[in-house]
């Protein structure tokens, strides 16, 4: 399987975000990074997160934590989306 990567460094050049913001949400479970010959990345399957993490603490300054809390209830929010979706498939 051939997985696109991100380069963390040309993610952080390009939102000016900061390495030990990174190292913050991979610390708390909310990224994974790859590291490959001394570089790491980021599935590019998970950008997406990266950015609306970054959006949230730099744009909105919240916190770690608070992010951490923010992604629990989107997925919350998904999970029930799709379990109505399935009950209203069945009606």
């Amino acid at each position: 399987m051939n997985e696109q990567l991100i380069l963390i460094s040309d993610f952080i050049n390009s939102t000016g975000a900061e390495f030990d913001f990174i190292d913050l949400l991979e610390s708390e479970g909310l990224i994974e990074t790859i590291e490959r010959e001394n570089k790491r990345y980021l599935p590019s399957e998970r950008l997406g997160d990266l950015e609306m993490f970054t959006r949230l603490h730099y744009e909105l300054e919240i916190n770690i934590e608070g992010i951490d809390v923010i992604n629990n209830l989107l997925g919350k929010i998904s999970a029930m989306e799709e379990e109505l979706r399935l009950l209203r498939n069945r009606i």
